[in-house]
């Protein structure tokens, strides 16, 4: 079979996606190129990204909305099925993160995104079907896990979009990409709350037949109006070098404190309130009208906190993010001591905010790392071409490396939170593990990347 013809970097080719979707010289850090017709594909590639990531996202999060259409009297399910429920589809997410970087290095970012959006209709349909009063608990246990399908877009897109941006604009691209990606949360749980305040809580498939034209639209958008780079295709030695990169294992650390708090919270954050203040929220649709607001806004400020980091430094901006967690942990447990319900909510719409902000300072430190490596290379008489292929190799190897382990801290936060409920019939435990953690991923950041004499201040 014939390879595809490959387009050049002219303004007249670039404008519009060839037949072809490929393109073949990238250069996004001349900026000549970038003003004549780079920023051009770049942000046509960047709005089909965050649209299919979003819906990803959303699919990924469809549980968290799902669960409180499960009435135990109707379904059986207890709290501590109700929080497995949500815990399945989080660790399938973080598990195909690794494959779905592969994929756009294997494949193309272009052809990826219309595969992972296509497949968002598998568990959509199965959840459909099945979903209904008397099904089996194993039945839904399995359908859950599918929506874990969602999680692995992310990965995808920010490799994707990763190489389509020069260096100095990657903290905003990457923070618009991830935080639109993000939005996903909120969104789905506003739906969510339209059909429970609308048709109630026997109509849960209403929230399915919403998202399935929206699926149909991200993958024709996809196949329309995206790109395939030649340049991001990564060597298939580049994510065994980044697993011995001391830097991957760092980030990943980072990683797990900010998006594996964000995608954690918004996945238990309705059942943390159900079980903590009964009474407040005996309802669904009570728990519905708050859980939407901590995502909304932690996904809103993603892309603030990329363009901080690119103003003032990715890890003075996670160092002190971090410190704020910690300080927000504290006011929920300090809540949840006193029963404080105004309280529990700012501390917990705070930890949402900080974690958004978080993601996009410690997503910019990843390629300022390399980037950092790449100019050393050349100071000390290395080829700077060849210095700058392997900082957008490693870049994108790390991200999806971090993404990965980063959204398994999802996990963690709902199992801390199930077996916290289930041996003291509060979440005191888990907000307690959170401070550590979080006063841990300060000393890391300080230690590695700010303290004095450090290798790398990113």
């Amino acid at each position: 079979m014939a390879a595809p013809t490959r387009t050049s970097p002219s303004a007249d080719v670039l404008a519009a996606p060839s037949r072809s979707h490929w393109i073949d010289d990238w250069r996004p850090e001349d900026p000549a190129f970038w003003e004549r017709a780079g920023q051009r594909v770049a942000r046509r590639n960047l709005f089909f990204s965050v649209f299919s990531e979003h819906i990803g996202f959303s699919i990924w999060s469809l549980w968290s909305v799902l669960v409180l259409f499960l009435p135990e009297d109707v379904y059986g399910i207890d709290p501590a099925g109700k929080f497995l429920l949500t815990t399945l589809p989080t660790a399938l997410g973080a598990a195909l993160r690794l494959p779905y970087t592969f994929a756009v290095a294997k494949f193309g970012g272009r052809n990826w995104t219309i595969v992972s959006a296509a497949l968002l209709l598998v568990p959509t349909v199965a959840t459909a079907i099945v979903l209904e009063p008397g099904v089996d608990y194993g039945t839904l246990l399995l359908v859950s896990c599918l929506a874990g399908v969602g999680g692995g877009n992310f990965a995808s897109s920010m490799a994707n979009i990763n190489a389509f941006y020069p260096d100095r604009l990657k903290g905003w691209a990457l923070g618009l990409n991830a935080g639109g990606g993000n939005l996903g949360v909120p969104v789905i749980q506003l739906v969510g709350l339209l059909v429970l305040a609308t048709a109630g809580v026997g109509h849960p498939r209403l929230i399915l037949w919403i998202y399935l034209p929206l699926i149909v639209v991200a993958a024709v958008g996809a196949a329309l109006l995206m790109d395939n780079l030649a340049t991001a295709r990564n060597q298939p030695r580049a994510m065994r070098a980044a697993t011995r990169e001391p830097h991957t294992w760092v980030m990943s650390l980072l990683y797990i404190g900010t998006f594996g708090s964000f995608i954690g919270f918004g996945f238990a954050f309705g059942q943390v309130l159900q079980n903590q203040f009964a009474a407040e929220f005996a309802t669904p649709l009570a728990a519905a009208s708050l859980t939407w607001l901590g995502p909304l806004l932690g996904s809103l400020i993603r892309p603030l906190g990329g363009s901080l980091a690119d103003r003032f430094g990715g890890a003075r901006i996670t160092f002190w993010n971090f410190l704020a967690m910690a300080a927000g942990a504290a006011v929920v447990f300090w809540a949840s001591q006193i029963g404080s319900l105004a309280l529990f909510v700012f501390g917990f719409v705070l930890l949402f905010v900080l974690s958004g902000l978080g993601n996009g300072s410690t997503y910019k430190m990843i390629p300022a790392i390399f980037r950092s490596q790449a100019l050393r290379q050349v100071a000390e008489g290395g080829d700077a071409a060849a210095a700058e292929k392997r900082a957008l190799r490693m870049s994108g190897a790390l991200i999806g490396i971090a993404g990965a382990v980063g959204a398994f801290g999802g996990v963690l936060v709902n199992l801390a939170f199930r077996q916290s409920f289930l041996t003291t019939g509060s979440g005191d435990a888990a907000y307690l593990a959170f401070i550590a953690f979080y006063a841990v991923c300060v000393v890391v950041t300080w230690a590695v990347y700010l303290r004095p004499g450090a290798a790398h201040r990113v």
